[in-house]
């Protein structure tokens, strides 16, 4: 296994040298008056629903970089404040209303998903409240003129053809069948994946999201004598379809995103999950050996997709807040001229929000688990 990040002194640590705590000063606060140590950070993305598990994962990687930054500014304590969004494009808009009405709330970890990123965001840029997504992917999202927007990893851009490498080079597969489930982030990575493996692919078919019967999928998948699948979507669908896949003796490789890449795959697949690809331009959680301890203190396992992302994200803004950049303006300025270590990168972001520093990891199910597979160069 090649080594994503090669550390020096404890990334840990240095997140969490943030000097001071933010007061009025030269900046407002962003309720535009009083004291700058009740501010807020928010959470935006599912904490239930079909794809709870990977808005948790986020959260609680934020929760515990504000956890940590209160232990060291336990007179001046911010506070994570969570939005709900069920990974539902069609709440974002009134969520988002609700996020930027509260004057507390300097800055935004999410949206954690593509389709509601494009729903909610344009309301955060009206705002100027700044958002940075430690997961959605689309790549039109950074491409919209949006002051506010940030992403912490690379869009699907990166990991398409990332993606598609993998299947030509490392699984040599000969004939590709691409799904998807129709979402602004599914459907958009697989139309990458598909356009990299060109004339490789034999079949295509898209789905929906909270189906449950893909026996028309299954029977194109079967007629098309593909050796390999790519899926563009969640885990919640992957699952049943690797299911009904392997229930009607298909035994071609299943590959498939980061939005498949969480354990409720495996649990609602069982066997069928064995031997699945996913591909994810998120970081090994071995990979940030501190990082991973205090996760696990906090919550009782280990980091998950994007925990670290998550974490990353919240320490930005609170770094903004202990340089006593509270107004939306001076956050917003601060986020876009960042440039510091974290735990997955050194994080800094270009002119559309993108992030400088891009890398796409390979996992596998073995043995009931997703575990690291290699770097894709």
């Amino acid at each position: 296994m090649r080594s994503l990040i090669k550390f020096g002194a404890p990334v840990l640590a240095a997140a969490l040298v943030l000097t001071g705590c933010g007061t009025k000063g030269g900046s407002s606060t962003a309720s535009g008056g009083g004291t700058a140590c009740d501010l807020k950070i928010g959470f935006f993305g599912a904490l239930t629903g079909d794809a709870a598990n990977l808005g948790i994962n986020i959260k609680n990687g934020a929760d515990l970089a504000v956890k940590q930054y209160n232990e060291k500014h336990a007179n001046c304590k911010v506070t994570l404040t969570t939005f709900d969004s069920q990974g539902d494009p069609a709440q974002a808009p009134a969520l988002a209303q609700k996020a930027v009405s509260d004057k507390k709330v300097i800055g935004i970890v999410g949206p954690a998903f593509s389709g509601e990123s494009k729903a909610a965001d344009p309301i955060f840029d009206k705002a100027g409240l700044t958002t940075i997504t430690p997961s959605a992917t689309n790549p039109k999202l950074s491409q919209n003129g949006w002051k506010t927007f940030f992403r912490m990893l690379g869009n699907d851009a990166t990991q398409g053809p990332a993606a598609a490498k993998y299947i030509k080079d490392t699984l040599g597969a000969k004939k590709v069948f691409v799904a998807d489930d129709s979402s602004e982030y599914g459907k958009g990575l697989a139309d990458i994946v598909k356009g990299d493996l060109g004339s490789m692919v034999v079949g295509t078919d898209e789905v929906q999201q909270k189906q449950t019967d893909f026996s028309a999928t299954v029977t194109k998948v079967a007629a098309s004598n593909a050796d390999a699948l790519f899926y563009g979507g969640y885990y919640a669908e992957a699952a049943i379809l690797a299911k009904q896949l392997r229930q009607q003796g298909w035994k071609g490789t299943i590959v498939v995103g980061d939005g498949v890449k969480d354990d409720g795959y495996i649990k609602a697949a069982g066997a069928a999950a064995e031997g699945t690809v996913m591909t994810c331009p998120c970081l090994p959680p071995e990979k940030a050996p501190e990082f991973q301890s205090a996760f696990k203190a906090a919550y009782g396992s280990d980091p998950a997709t994007y925990s670290a992302e998550g974490y990353d994200a919240a320490n930005v803004f609170l770094a903004a807040i202990a340089a006593g950049k509270t107004s939306l303006s001076d956050v917003n300025t601060f986020v876009r001229n960042y440039d510091a270590k974290g735990v997955t990168k050194q994080i800094k972001f270009d002119a559309q929000g993108e992030p400088s520093d891009k890398t796409v990891w390979a996992y596998k199910v073995t043995g009931g688990k997703i575990v690291p597979d290699q770097e894709i160069k």
